[in-house]
């Protein structure tokens, strides 16, 4: 099996580590014996979704943010159509804000892709801080970290449920969106791998999508569970 893998905008939308979750992805395929292409796409090249297998966009400054806008709208009806038929999406930090109606500025309401109901509003404020959440298809929390300065809007396909913040963490109760087989979060940097329970989900979901009857292998993810179950320990033991 070959899985082909798209990595948007991987030249400015790049913070926080977030090609640690490409190498994840790549190590923990090829372990379960799939050829893996990541192929890297930005602003001046032509984007064929139909090339693609799952795509991925990380987070960015908002300078670089808004420039991606005008490239990423070209595909709007291209990429709804993809999300409607079951095509994988990850999507983290502000990128999330990209698939919203529209970015709410001091200034300005600044169009998005419209293809889920919420829009994210710029606050005068930055948000950072590490939080845990839970979410219905994993048994575990998730653990992540967010440093933002937008906030979803009348979201009505939240992914995650806040257990608990640090800091300033805004105090809504929901976070993120899924729908079909889109996951999106405001969560930063290397989210699968500080979380191997969601990237063993991520990738059963995707084999079997291709071939239900996929012989899996255990995954090699004994570092990455000891590194959770180690965090989780120290700073959240009096919540779970």
């Amino acid at each position: 099996m070959q899985i082909n893998i798209a990595y948007l905008y991987y030249d400015l939308l790049n913070l926080y580590g977030e090609n640690g979750n490409i190498k994840a992805l790549k190590k923990e395929l090829e372990h379960q014996g799939v050829e893996v292409n990541i192929h890297f796409v930005t602003i001046d090249e032509e984007l064929d979704l139909n090339n693609y297998d799952l795509i991925y966009i990380g987070a960015g400054t908002e300078t670089n943010q808004k420039i991606v806008i005008p490239h990423l709208m070209k595909y709007k009806k291209d990429i709804e159509k993809s999300i409607n038929n079951n095509k994988f999406f990850l999507v983290t930090g502000n990128s999330i804000s990209l698939f919203g109606k529209y970015i709410e500025t001091n200034e300005q309401k600044i169009d998005t892709l419209g293809i889920f109901n919420y829009y994210t509003k710029e606050e005068d404020f930055r948000m950072s801080d590490e939080c845990i959440m839970k979410c219905s298809f994993l048994d575990k929390p998730i653990i992540g970290y967010q440093n933002q300065s937008s906030v979803m809007k009348d979201n009505p396909k939240p992914m995650f449920e806040v257990i608990k913040g640090i800091g300033s963490y805004p105090k809504s109760q929901t976070e993120g969106i899924h729908d079909h087989n889109f996951y999106g979060t405001y969560v930063i940097g290397p989210i699968l791998v500080r979380n191997p329970e969601l990237l063993e989900h991520l990738i059963r979901e995707l084999l079997t999508s291709k071939d239900k009857d996929f012989k899996f292998k255990e995954f090699d993810l004994k570092q990455n569970k000891e590194a959770y179950e180690s965090f989780v320990k120290t700073f959240y033991a009096d919540i779970i």
